[in-house]
């Protein structure tokens, strides 16, 4: 058996997160459809592309390391999708959908900041250059993402959903 150290660590987290952006671009066509808000829509469909491009990032890691890109089931973004999917079909025709659909989206965000913050930090401390700017590129992205959907929420979608209140 291997030994357990921070680079192995690494590795299985990296499988982790390339598991659950894989997963995240199956969810994210049905969220664009379920949304009713046009921004909301828009945000959800750049964030098809972004993802995209993580994922070729993540790629290029697993390239760097020699290893064959590979994802390892991540029960975290599992159970956050299906939150979402949760509150797509209980909200489904609701004011409150909209509102719903970005706060799961949200979670996704954050668990995804908190993944790659943290690897970028092993990659630092295991002096993986070329790994810490990829990584940093996609924090970066994902920072902004989860501030354009607070923006996107207390511009409109929070009070649309408080109508009904």
């Amino acid at each position: 058996m291997a030994e357990k150290n921070l680079e192995s660590l690494f590795i299985d987290t990296l499988k982790d997160v390339y598991y659950a952006e894989k997963k995240i671009l199956k969810a994210l066509p049905k969220m664009v459809k379920a949304a009713e808000a046009a921004q909301l829509k828009s945000a959800f469909e750049k964030h098809i592309g972004e993802t995209e491009g993580q994922v070729e990032r993540l790629e290029q890691i697993f390239e760097i390391l020699g290893k064959r890109p590979q994802g390892k089931t991540c029960p975290a973004i599992d159970g956050i999708i299906e939150e979402g999917e949760e509150i797509m079909d209980d909200y489904k025709g609701s004011v409150a959908l909209d509102a719903g659909l970005l706060a799961a989206a949200q979670a996704v965000e954050h668990y995804e900041i908190s993944r790659y913050g943290t690897l970028k930090r092993w990659a630092t401390v295991l002096g993986m250059k070329e790994a810490v700017a990829l990584l940093d590129a996609t924090l970066q992205e994902e920072s902004k993402t989860d501030e354009s959907l607070t923006k996107l929420a207390d511009a409109r979608i929070n009070d649309k959903a408080l109508q009904a209140a």
